[in-house]
């Protein structure tokens, strides 16, 4: 049986509020803006959010057996987050990417039961997030 593998890149940008505390989710947006609330926010103006990905990667991730590859990489740091796909993801918000390590699912989220979440960041490369010049790149991954 043969593997399907798709893949979706995106930039995105950091900013001077990027805290990357939450310990149960991980979040790119494409707001250009964020509040210390956004704890789970990694990266702001993405060029991406789940709308956005194409047809086909969005499908792949419906799988429940699917597994999703998220590599983030800047300023020579590679962070690598692994978790799986699930029936229920309508992967149609049109702003924001949100990796879970729990189950939950909404119309926000790429992927559930993933092995890290913002807290689990490498803070070297959260340090440098905190400045709006730091530019990261992110590459997703669906095998079905």
């Amino acid at each position: 049986m043969s593997q399907l593998k798709i893949v979706e890149e995106f930039s995105a940008r950091g900013h001077p509020n990027i805290t990357a505390t939450h310990r149960t989710t991980l979040e790119f947006t494409k707001e250009s803006t964020l509040n210390k609330k956004g704890d789970c926010i990694i990266a702001v103006d993405a060029s991406k959010g789940l709308k956005d990905l194409s047809d086909m990667f969005r499908r792949s991730c419906q799988d429940d057996n699917a597994r999703i590859l998220v590599e983030i990489s800047s300023c020579g740091i590679i962070e690598k987050i692994v978790g799986r796909g699930c029936h229920l993801l309508s992967l149609s918000h049109p702003e924001e990417i949100v990796i879970r390590r729990s189950a939950y699912v909404s119309e926000r989220t790429l992927m559930i039961g993933a092995n890290a979440a913002a807290a689990d960041i490498d803070r070297r490369l959260i340090h440098k997030l905190r400045s709006r010049s730091t530019r990261i790149r992110v590459r997703l991954t669906v095998e079905t």
